[in-house]
């Protein structure tokens, strides 16, 4: 499972032209699933997403969480995120989990994060949207659950 999490002072996403999930100051997660994912891997990167501390504090650190600001999420179901463009230029989408799974823990995603107090606002899968937000920052982080599972020591550049 993959997400792109930015920090944004607001943001929302349209279907012809309606707004189907809106959002002020928070996050705007666009979440990949994978073949290979299942409803632990939700789970588990709802729950780092949730506690990521990439708000600032007095001191302009980055040390506060979702909750601590008080904001929202809204989540946008986005299967590019799982393309691969190593061969040739048109990307391939195999390692993208079929629709039917991969909206079952989309939904298991959203719940776990609304378990934690969060609102959540979410786009409608499988549908043309338009997303619209204002970036805060920038602050743009990139989460794969596999990389989520590998131990830091196993990792030379830690």
């Amino acid at each position: 499972m993959r997400a792109c999490i930015q920090r944004v002072s607001r943001a929302r996403v349209t279907i012809g032209g309606k707004v189907a999930g809106e959002i002020g100051p928070g996050m705007l997660v666009l979440l990949g699933v994978a073949v290979d994912d299942d409803e632990q891997r939700a789970r588990t990167l709802a729950e780092k997403t949730v506690g990521l501390r990439i708000f600032e504090d007095a001191d302009e650190k980055m040390n506060l969480s979702l909750a601590d600001v008080a904001g929202a999420m809204l989540v946008v179901s986005q299967f590019t995120l799982l393309g691969d463009c190593r061969k040739g230029r048109r990307p391939s989408f195999t390692a993208a989990a079929p629709p039917e799974l991969a909206e079952g823990l989309y939904r298991v995603f959203v719940e776990a994060v609304a378990s934690h107090g969060i609102p959540v606002a979410t786009g409608q899968f499988r549908q043309h949207m338009e997303v619209e937000l204002v970036n805060d920052g920038p602050v743009t982080l990139l989460l794969d659950t596999r990389d989520l599972e590998r131990s830091r020591r196993s990792d030379p550049g830690q």
